[in-house]
């Protein structure tokens, strides 16, 4: 309903909002949906380039994977969109491509990314999970901020409803009330990223269990908030909510992986990150995946100390990890 005026009469009789979908900049005019999408991936890569290197990743390595990922994911979007609306299409085959005009598909977008990682990592021989796992952050910061753009353009809302958290769309055939589903799964999405970064990021035990723990919240999220929605994409003429099957599809598999893999206790130490610290100077713990704070210092000093030791023999102790540099009377100190 683009020109609705907005309400929610929770925030009180007076809050009301009327926002442009558009705005003018050096003279062209651009859609803040766009904005807030782009505004919404700035912050995603930001936030996956900064923790890359929990994951055994480099930022190189995310914006090279990002360079293939990003294309696949907006043709696909696009492509999710046009197959389960196809007789919107069906009679100007060349509408498809004016994609300025609407119509791309969240899950599409995720499929396509996950293509694009696919093929990053067998070009570039880096396993696919530990990418998959990092970038899951990114997509529930994406997700959670560009839901903004349908809520700009009054899109995406849910069937009617009397709840006092409901959203008033103002028109002048008067005022009716929806279910603001691109709220309910932006906040849904920002709890998932707190659970996720607070209680799981540095606990993980295996390489993929970060996304698996993604596809199982965002799917049974979007299978509820889905049910609710006005605008769905239905399955080829059936009464059946693509996107909320797929929801429900990958909640359920991804849920019974989890289950799987908490009873088979994967070892951590085989995880992508501990590999490729094997050959740095840092270490990590296993189980957590934080890294190891001592200093090569702090360890040198240990070993003095250790050095220092007598045995019981009354022999002194000799170190195990004298570094390589040190020198013959440091040994005998």
């Amino acid at each position: 309903m683009p020109g609705a005026t907005i309400t929610f009469p929770m925030l009180g009789e007076n809050f009301r909002l009327n926002p442009s979908s558009s705005y003018i900049l050096f003279g062209h005019e651009f859609y803040w949906y766009g904005a807030i999408i782009a505004f919404g991936f700035l912050i995603a890569v930001l936030y996956v380039t900064h923790y890359a290197g929990e994951y055994g990743l480099t930022s190189d390595n995310i914006i090279d994977m990002l360079i293939i990922s990003v294309p696949l994911a907006v043709v696909c979007a696009r492509l999710y969109y046009v197959i389960f609306n196809f007789s919107e299409y069906r009679d100007n085959l060349l509408e498809i491509f004016k994609i300025r005009s609407g119509g791309l598909a969240i899950y599409g977008g995720i499929l396509g990314g996950i293509l694009g990682v696919f093929i990053y990592s067998r070009v570039k021989k880096i396993p696919m999970l530990p990418v998959l796992d990092v970038g899951s952050f990114g997509l529930l910061i994406g997700q959670a901020i560009g839901r903004w753009g349908n809520f700009i353009n009054r899109e995406a809302f849910g069937s009617e409803t009397a709840l006092p958290w409901k959203m008033g769309l103002v028109t002048k055939y008067g005022t009716t009330y929806y279910h603001p589903t691109f709220l309910y799964e932006s906040l849904w999405n920002v709890l998932g990223l707190i659970i996720l970064h607070f209680f799981f990021r540095k606990k993980r035990k295996y390489d993929g269990q970060i996304f698996l723990l993604y596809v199982a919240w965002y799917g049974f999220g979007r299978a509820i908030i889905e049910g609710l929605r006005t605008d769905s994409l239905y399955l080829f003429g059936t009464g059946i909510r693509v996107s909320q099957l797929l929801a429900a599809i990958s909640f359920v598999a991804a849920a019974g992986l989890l289950l799987y893999f908490r009873f088979k206790k994967p070892d951590p130490a085989k995880m992508y990150v501990y590999s490729k610290n094997k050959a740095g100077a840092a270490t990590m713990k296993p189980g957590n995946g934080e890294i190891d704070g001592d200093s090569s210092d702090s360890k040198a000093g240990e070993n003095n100390v250790n050095a220092g030791e007598d045995t019981a023999d009354g022999t002194p102790a000799e170190s195990e990890n004298v570094r390589p540099d040190d020198s013959e009377e440091n040994r005998q100190q």
